[in-house]
């Protein structure tokens, strides 16, 4: 049993695949093995057949008789008991959040009601949850009037231990993040970067701010100096999430609501500084019928097919004379006909400002480029702005994934520097410098012909390729780069002298139990802001290209030396081989993504060349890879090599170093190529260059 997990939650919880994974410290394709090999290992108890889950009580125990319990962090325990609450893990979480906010706010209060029995902790806690509740959430809020009745005291008691290792924000912040990251189906959720730009957009100074679709408050989270936040959303857990969330995370006033924005309008005064939406998208049900003279439709009646148009009206009709709002639309909704004559109404009277197209992958569904919609509520008598912003950031891609969804990802800083700079420049003056295939302030009577199309490329004057001169400095490194991967190339092979056996081969498991070696199991979340290292990365041989995700733990860094092996399905080269990387100054720093393992091996031991080189043989990986109906893994614990002192296995390492500055000459050398390439194509086609 989990220390401070009490008996009768211990009884019935499960757990997954993955969180098993966790309590052993393994990968989780060590957990499949063991499933597969050892016929004793607990069957399932729940869950799918894709996706089992088994009893917590059973997998411990059998962990502790193989001896693969490793020591369990508090943060673990304290989710395992999330998910063995009786009612679910949403009630855990509201249980947990009032806690919280008790230890916040109340924190001598917290030290004496639980220094009594948990039955005496749970009668003395109700009535002060609703007192803090009230506090922050207003006396009229569902949670104040009828605080939770704690059910798992002891759960209380270990996110009270969380949070004075973490905070209390944090400690939130980590077990909500659990709870989506287990139910990815069941909710959308709005990035980081995502809502971090458009705060951004919606101006300092910001006090007053509404989303009406807010989800789990990340949008309203993102605004700094608010201090009253306004969230509704039609779905009830999600609201009292996202009401515990915003409440912990500081001290702005908090006013959240549960119920349908366009049919219940739960905030219809007063008028606020900005609105924040990230809507739900084609909507047929959102009550076009029933609100068919509402007086939001200050634009125009929106038809039955744009219910985004509707949200776009409900989020004007709550802002403040000049205040701004800033919404995440489908690309569709700046070109469909049956929306042209609101788009009209909204240019003609200075309402919508700019439009910015952001890159595929900045929010789900993360394979269409979407837009942002910025808008603002003309003032009275005020002359409409002449032209409407329009921007296309669809380039600023790392060209990385997250792991094995293989979905691209914003290079959000990019993002970030271009829209926000030509925003700020039209702020100030309703003028950007035109920059082709980027950024161009566009006439509003050129907007308004038939059909009234907003999408941003359709009006940006194209990229220029470079013209002769930059394909020519192309041509220029490209014949360098060939004459580099010529002096590389390897010297031709030559068969072993004699008839030397074979040494005696070892794994890495062995090695690491044996302490040559640590292995970590790549994540691609933490604190902080390093860059992730992603599997695209690795085997492309370019530094890290990927953005934190937001979790509680301290996350691992790479360092000189550190030999890294992507273990997903599909992460090889064309001979079939894993590309195992080793860590060099172009890379140290990074915090390893999904689908990677880090190998950190004893220098005085080890010489990671000579790892990393045999790790590379196509025999070795496909003698450790598992296969599934649809995927290949690799048990990076089952690669061999082997055992040869220290002196020999730098011979071997300095042989590989040079295959792989070999491999790195012919990889820029294919990109140089690609790029001449494409240049001429382009060059040809537009005119810089002649036939």
């Amino acid at each position: 049993m989990l220390p401070g997990m009490p008996e009768e939650s211990a009884a019935g919880a499960e757990v997954t695949a993955a969180e098993v994974a966790r309590l052993a410290g393994v990968g989780r394709a060590a957990v499949s093995n063991w499933r597969r090999r050892h016929a004793d290992f607990p069957k399932p108890a729940g869950g799918s057949e894709t996706s089992p889950s088994f009893a917590l009580a059973e997998v411990e125990d059998w962990l502790r008789v193989q001896g693969k319990l490793a020591e369990v962090p508090l943060r673990e325990r304290v989710w395992q008991q999330v998910c063995a609450h009786p009612g679910g893990a949403v009630p855990a979480l509201t249980e947990v959040g009032a806690a919280l906010l008790v230890v916040r706010d109340r924190p001598t209060d917290w030290l004496e009601l639980t220094a009594v029995s948990d039955e005496r902790t749970a009668a003395l806690l109700r009535p002060v949850f609703g007192q803090v509740l009230a506090a922050r959430l207003g006396a009229g809020h569902p949670l104040a009037a009828a605080p939770p009745r704690p059910a798992s005291v002891p759960l209380l008691r270990a996110a009270a231990g969380l949070a004075a290792e973490l905070g209390a924000r944090k400690a939130f912040e980590f077990l909500l993040a659990r709870h989506l990251d287990a139910n990815p189906r069941q909710y959308t959720r709005t990035p980081g970067g995502l809502a971090e730009l458009m705060a951004a957009l919606a101006g300092p100074g910001v006090r007053t701010v509404l989303d009406p679709a807010c989800g789990t408050g990340t949008l309203l989270r993102a605004v700094p100096g608010a201090t009253a936040l306004y969230a509704q959303d039609s779905s009830p857990e999600l609201a009292v999430l996202a009401a515990l969330r915003l409440a912990l995370h500081g001290s702005a006033q908090v006013r959240a609501a549960a119920a349908d924005s366009l049919r219940a309008d739960a905030h219809p005064r007063p008028p606020v500084d900005a609105v924040l939406c990230h809507p739900p998208f084609n909507e047929r049900d959102w009550g076009h019928e029933e609100l068919a003279y509402d007086p939001r439709w200050e634009y125009g009646f929106p038809a039955r097919t744009e219910s985004e148009l509707a949200w776009v009206q409900h989020a004007l009709a709550h802002l403040r004379e000049g205040g701004t709002a800033v919404l995440l639309m489908p690309p569709a909704v700046a070109a469909r006909r049956s929306g042209r004559r609101i788009r009209a109404d909204l240019l003609r009277r200075g309402a919508l400002r700019a439009v910015v197209a952001l890159p595929a992958g900045a929010a789900p569904p993360y394979g269409i480029p979407l837009h942002l919609w910025v808008l603002r509520r003309p003032a009275p008598h005020a002359a409409p702005p002449a032209g409407l912003l329009l921007v296309d950031t669809a380039g600023a891609t790392t060209a990385a994934t997250t792991g094995a969804e293989g979905r691209p990802r914003p290079a959000w800083p990019a993002v970030h520097g271009t829209v926000e700079g030509a925003w700020a420049a039209y702020e100030r003056t309703g003028a950007v410098e035109e920059v082709p295939g980027v950024s161009r302030v566009v006439p509003v009577i050129e907007l308004l012909d038939d059909d009234v199309d907003l999408t941003p490329a359709r009006h940006l004057p194209p990229a220029a390729g470079g013209g002769p001169a930059e394909l020519s400095a192309v041509r220029g490194r490209l014949d360098e780069i060939l004459a580099r991967a010529a002096r590389l190339a390897p010297p031709p092979a030559d068969p072993p002298a004699g008839d030397a056996g074979r040494p005696p081969l070892t794994t890495v498991g062995e090695l690491a139990r044996a302490g040559a070696l640590w292995l970590h199991t790549g994540t691609g979340g933490g604190t902080g802001t390093a860059p992730v290292l992603t599997v695209r990365d690795v085997l492309a041989g370019r530094g890290p290209s990927g953005a934190l995700a937001a979790t509680a733990d301290e996350p691992v860094l790479t360092a000189p030396g550190d030999v890294l092996v992507p273990v997903a399905g599909g992460a090889s080269t064309a001979g079939g081989a894993c590309g195992v990387r080793v860590v060099g100054a172009d890379c140290a720093g990074a915090v390893p993504g999904r689908g990677l393992h880090l190998l950190r091996p004893d220098p005085g031991v080890l010489d990671p060349w000579f790892l990393a080189g045999f790790l590379r043989g196509t025999a070795n990986n496909r003698r450790a890879s598992s296969h599934a109906s649809t995927a290949t893994r690799l048990d990076v614990r089952r690669l061999r090599l082997p055992r040869l002192p220290l002196a020999q296995q730098r011979r071997y390492g300095d042989r590989f170093r040079a295959l792989a500055e070999f491999e790195d000459a012919l990889r820029q050398a294919g990109r140089l190529g690609e790029q001449l390439v494409q240049g001429l194509y382009d060059g040809l086609a537009d005119g810089t260059v002649t036939p």
